[in-house]
């Protein structure tokens, strides 16, 4: 009987206790996840949400609408946040928190339109066709690299040959700096896709920008609403001040 009791005890005991067994550890993340995390370093997510802040910088309604909206919508992932209008023919870069840290004109790709030819970036630069010379419209995660010569460049669509880069006056023909000194955007379409920037600008501004906090690129359509595109949202009180 005082055997039978206590193997009796002995399996009632531990199936109505808490079991002193140490839980199993949580998996964690898988090595290509956890590198990823680790690509672009994160800010923590602000309480308030941030504005994007042009200062006394004239920009376009629509530049003003997208910047604004990928700061309060969080879009910008607490990254650098870089505009490209390429009906305006300008850049904007703002630090992770807003702040704008430079604006300049730009040259864009020498053909309206948004869309990306396929197969674009394998082929040769010399067998691109003016009709193929877009710079796409989208929102991008800018990458730093270099290009075939060696060059660094801050890549928007690697698979298509796109990047921002500093300007090159290669070919005298082209007047590519006058075209960025002109007091007019209607003349700053000469390129094959790729955004050419004033070279301080790339060296001082841009480059460490991407380099230091990574960056979001959003190039703004010029054949459809910005807003559809990205499905951005009116921020509440970001209207433009009225200028006197």
């Amino acid at each position: 009987m005082l055997l039978g009791a206590a193997v009796l005890a002995l399996a009632w005991g531990p199936a109505q206790g808490q079991s002193s067994a140490p839980p199993a550890p949580r998996p964690g993340p898988a090595p290509r996840a956890l590198a990823q995390q680790q690509q672009l370093p994160q800010q923590p997510t602000p309480a308030t949400p941030r504005l994007a802040q042009f200062g006394r910088e004239s920009a376009s309604a629509d530049a003003r609408r997208i910047a604004q909206w990928a700061f309060h919508s969080g879009d910008h992932r607490q990254l650098a946040v870089v505009v490209v209008d390429k009906k305006d023919a300008k850049v904007y870069v703002f630090s992770p928190d807003g702040q704008l840290q430079g604006a300049t004109p730009a040259l864009m790709g020498s053909a309206i339109g948004d869309h990306t030819v396929p197969g674009i970036g394998d082929k040769p630069i010399a067998q691109v066709l003016p009709a193929e010379r877009t710079t796409p419209a989208g929102r991008f995660v800018a990458e730093p690299g270099t290009n075939a010569s060696g060059e660094d460049v801050v890549w928007v669509d690697y698979d298509a040959a796109v990047s921002m880069h500093r300007v090159r006056a290669n070919v005298k023909s082209e007047r590519r700096l006058e075209r960025l000194a002109s007091s007019t955007p209607k003349d700053n379409r000469i390129s094959y896709g790729c955004i050419n920037l004033p070279v301080a600008f790339y060296e001082k501004v841009l480059s460490p920008a991407v380099r230091s906090t990574g960056a979001v690129v959003y190039v703004l359509p010029e054949t459809r609403p910005a807003a559809d595109l990205f499905g951005a949202y009116e921020v509440p009180g970001s209207a433009a001040p009225v200028r006197r």
